[in-house]
């Protein structure tokens, strides 16, 4: 394992993490949008977003192919593989006065649960913490070491 691996690999989850944390906050933004998009020449409301992650080198055969090579970088990380939008229906409220009311005083909002949204935001927070932690760890584990080398 190398030296930097640890840091790297929290970097990557400090970076993924952070995205997340912005992906939800522009969930919270928008959840009470009826204007997201135009589709059909039709307004659609905001359409909830997640973020989709994987490992960095997720393939079996790869790590098998880095061990046998002696490679110290044997994986660790995370990637953000895509950003989707949830494709649960709209909320439907009564609400005759509206301006985005249709002909039976129904509105349609966005599909974004705040509930939901700040649990997700929770956690997001928590992986981010527990990413500075191990960073942290690891800085200080190199500075002991560059002690030991010194010799006090």
């Amino acid at each position: 394992m190398g030296l930097f691996h640890s840091v790297n690999a929290s970097a990557s989850g400090l970076t993924a993490q952070r995205l997340r944390m912005d992906v939800t906050a522009a969930n919270m933004a928008n959840a009470e949008s009826t204007r997201g998009r135009l589709v059909d020449g039709e307004w659609e409301p905001y359409r909830r977003k997640m973020v989709s992650f994987s490992p960095q080198d997720n393939q079996f055969s790869s790590y098998l192919q880095k061990a046998k090579q002696g490679s110290e970088n044997q994986g660790g990380g995370v990637k953000v593989n895509r950003i989707v939008e949830d494709q649960t229906p709209f909320k439907q409220v009564y609400q005759p006065s509206h301006p985005e009311a249709d002909d039976n005083g129904f509105v349609q909002l966005p599909n974004v649960d705040p509930l939901k949204e700040m649990t997700n935001m929770m956690s997001a927070t928590r992986s981010y913490e527990a990413n500075v932690t191990v960073m942290n760890a690891s800085k200080n584990m190199l500075l002991k070491a560059l002690e030991i080398g010194r010799g006090q």
